[in-house]
């Protein structure tokens, strides 16, 4: 696939336009699902296939993430409640 760069806007919702040369590149329709995964300051985004991957394919930049932080699975559900308060407070 040919390199594409293009800018893109979040709107006050956090909505994000995908340009529509990138929409047409990945063959995305409306509806699709897209997996985003936040590496430090570089957000990855994903489209899941409509063919079945596999759990394992889906969840793998996520697991390679989670090994990089040192994060371990059990403390995820912890993680992600500290965060949504910090959230709130803002």
């Amino acid at each position: 696939m040919a390199e594409i760069i293009q800018i893109g806007r979040v709107s006050s919702r956090g909505q994000i336009a995908i340009p529509v040369d990138v929409r047409r590149a990945l063959g995305l329709e409306e509806g699709e699902k897209l997996m985003f995964v936040l590496d430090g300051d570089v957000l990855t985004i994903r489209k899941i296939s409509k063919s079945k991957k596999s759990w394992e394919e889906l969840t793998g930049p996520l697991r390679e993430v989670m090994e990089k932080s040192g994060i371990k699975e059990e403390e995820v559900v912890e993680l992600i409640h500290k965060h949504r308060k910090l959230q709130k407070k803002k």
